[in-house]
């Protein structure tokens, strides 16, 4: 290959083999040519280790090009990296499955010393791309700004919401916690190789299963990383899941039933009694903090309920059934023990209870029993293969149950698997968490999170209160998305933060939902209230308690 076809493949974005590259030496009075070369070389040198529990199927130089990105998705060019996959542990499982620690990990050419754990979502089962996604943020992604970043399937392959993979007892443990110990040790490891040293700082960065990574990531390798980002957190994962299908058993008990006689979770409330319960919210709360502006900041005064829109008589279109009434409570509360101890929940009353994706995770679709509420595929799925022990793939969630039985039956994948304990004392030492869930957030429980956080403080005293910042962000949804102000820059806030002692005492974010509106996002027990001014401008509002 000349010179000027070089010149052309690199602007197309080529992958270019060891062999092809080579050749460029021949130019001799390129020093830009030679250092492709070595850099060329060095990866793929990577595909050559001694471990019999490894296995590394790719290990090439990838040329400068458009990053890979879903409709829709903010177009990025990604730097020249090196890109390596490969699979820790491949092993036959339980029903002649094959799993092993799938994983993928992208090196730039130009390294900042960074690296990026880009966490999961869902089951995982995937590898995505290791681009360094980041959650809420327009900014390019962490490859780009010169990170190496790295993403894992979390030990086994399939789709997101395919729970099947909780038979085998060791890919329960994989996805539990293992693959991230594993990957960040083997990501560290090829990193000295390729760069002939260690990454000065590590991160962690996820929403959803990657926010409960990224807890993870404190509680069992509380030495690996400098920085979390933890959004959305699934962190009580077993107890999120019992939520899930208590929730499916509150609706089923309001819905009207079809010919088989299967109740009709979409039927439970129409649009427009969601609507009447999202206007009744702002009502009473929006202007807590001083502004009537379509979102709740303050909502630990809010104190909202539903029963200031119970019909007087026959049930219409301007109120809501008593036993509506008493179904959003039972939703808001979530599954309580015998002794009346919140198990997930409470949740928050907020605008998102009006959107698509609220009713699609809590009722679905459809004019049938057939169950198409997220609470179904995604959590009963999960909670019968996954979170039960043993698995028990025939459970009703429609049929009879003791709460307290279903939490002896949760406790053992729970012990593994939930990111919730609240002892960080070697974490908060040397490192810095940013914690934020949307207030609109359709699975995951603010006053939940915010309970362990509150535990944190009390187990890890002044130190965990010193290193660790949860951040509230008002009509949000799951990890974005909602009438919200849903666009923020947490990594440049968690680096700011480990490399320059910046600790984030309030984060100004953007969004769609309100065009040239900013707002700033407050560490809890703060919230952000109106001092005057722009109305529009963040500027005009501070974090108070």
């Amino acid at each position: 290959m000349n010179k000027r076809a070089y010149s052309v493949a690199l602007m197309a974005g080529a992958c270019l083999p060891v062999a092809a590259v080579a050749g460029l030496v021949a130019w001799g009075d390129s020093a830009s040519a030679q250092g492709e070369v070595a850099f060329t070389e060095r990866c793929a040198s990577l595909a050559g280790n001694g471990r019999e529990d490894l296995v590394i199927s790719t290990a090439s130089l990838q040329l400068a090009g458009p990053a890979p990105a879903p409709p829709g998705a903010p177009s990025a060019h990604l730097p020249a990296h090196c890109l390596v996959k490969g699979t820790i542990n491949p092993r036959t499982g339980v029903g002649g499955r094959e799993f092993g620690i799938g994983f993928e990990l992208r090196l730039p050419e130009d390294w900042s010393g960074r690296f990026m754990f880009q966490g999961g979502g869902g089951l995982d089962g995937v590898i995505g791309a290791a681009i360094g996604t980041v959650a809420n943020s327009s900014a390019q992604p962490a490859l780009t700004r010169g990170f190496a970043v790295v993403s894992t399937d979390a030990g086994h392959q399939g789709s997101p919401i395919d729970a099947t993979f909780g038979l085998d007892q060791q890919a329960r443990v994989d996805y539990a916690y293992n693959a991230i110990g594993e990957v960040t040790a083997l990501s560290k490891s090829l990193i000295a190789q390729l760069y002939g040293q260690g990454p000065g700082h590590s991160y962690f960065i996820g929403c959803s299963n990657g926010g409960r990574q990224g807890l993870i990531a404190a509680q069992r390798f509380p030495l690996e990383f400098d920085g979390i980002v933890a959004g959305d957190p699934a962190m009580s994962f077993s107890r999120l899941g019992l939520g899930q299908v208590w929730n499916l058993k509150v609706l089923a008990d309001i819905s009207p039933r079809d010919a088989q006689g299967r109740p009709i979770l979409s039927r439970a409330f129409s649009d427009n009694d969601l609507q009447l319960v999202r206007t009744s919210v702002l009502d009473q709360c929006d202007a807590l903090d001083g502004l009537a502006d379509g979102m709740i900041n303050d909502w630990q005064s809010c104190g909202y309920s539903p029963e200031v829109l119970a019909c007087s008589g026959a049930k219409t279109d301007s109120c809501l059934s008593a036993e509506q009434v008493d179904a959003l409570e039972e939703l808001k509360a979530g599954p309580r023990s015998s002794s009346g101890e919140y198990l997930y929940g409470p949740f928050t009353y907020d605008t998102g209870i009006a959107s698509p994706a609220w009713r699609g995770i809590r009722m679905g679709s459809g004019d049938d029993g057939e169950m198409t509420a997220g609470d179904a595929t995604l959590g009963l799925g999960m909670f019968r293969y996954l979170q039960l022990t043993p698995p028990d793939p025939d459970w009703d969630p429609l049929a009879p149950y003791d709460i307290d039985d279903l939490l002896a039956r949760i406790r053992h994948q729970g012990g593994i698997g939930d990111a919730d304990s609240p002892f960080l004392s070697t974490f908060a030492l040397h490192g810095k968490m940013i914690v934020y869930n949307g207030m609109s957030d359709q699975g995951m429980s603010t006053p939940h999170i915010v309970r362990w956080y509150e535990d944190m403080v009390a187990a890890t005293g002044e130190p965990g209160r010193e290193a660790v910042r949860f951040f509230g962000v008002p009509g949000m949804l799951h990890c974005g998305g909602g009438e919200a102000t849903d666009q923020f820059e947490m990594l440049d806030a968690i680096v700011d933060w480990v490399e320059q002692d910046k600790a984030p005492d309030r984060v100004v974010a953007t969004g769609n939902a309100f065009p040239g509106v900013s707002r700033p996002l407050c560490p809890y027990p703060k919230v952000a209230r109106y001092d005057g001014g722009d109305p529009d401008d963040a500027a005009s509002f501070s974090c108070r308690e």
